[in-house]
């Protein structure tokens, strides 16, 4: 990952800050969604909303269709808006990775109090998922 990439994730959850931090917490997701589509568009951010992802199999493309609720730069954004983020929040983010191929994710939070925030880089040649955080970070920049 470039030094710039993760300048893009950190655009991204800027972002979602100034919306939490405007709306507060509890409301229902569709409200945050919307919400970070005006955020981003103030900020000139260039994005996806409800991205459709279509996933093949051996040449052949699947009826089943997912929604990705946002897609910037490459990035999977996905919100919810529950008291907690559990394991299926996770797999979710992680399989609309998988499908896109895009190795960065951020998974929102807007039930808990503060906003909640993961995100992600997809490793594809071992299949891993590593949590970034603010010790290990710099291990994935492309210095």
């Amino acid at each position: 990952m470039t030094k710039q990439e993760y300048r893009d994730m950190y655009d991204v959850v800027g972002a979602a800050m100034e919306v939490y931090n405007t709306l507060g917490r509890g409301m229902a997701e569709a409200i945050y969604q919307e919400a970070l589509a005006v955020e981003m568009k103030k900020r000139s951010m260039n994005f996806e909303r409800e991205k459709e992802l279509r996933l093949h199999y051996k040449d052949v493309l699947l009826d089943k269709t997912y929604f990705a609720d946002f897609y910037y730069k490459d990035i999977i954004i996905e919100l919810k808006s529950v008291d907690e983020i559990i394991s299926d929040h996770r797999a979710q983010l992680f399989n609309y990775m998988r499908i896109t191929k895009q190795c960065r994710g951020i998974l929102f939070n807007f039930g808990e109090i503060g906003l909640y925030t993961e995100r992600y880089l997809y490793l594809p040649d071992s299949d891993d998922f590593v949590l970034l955080n603010q010790d290990n970070y710099r291990d994935y920049i492309d210095v």
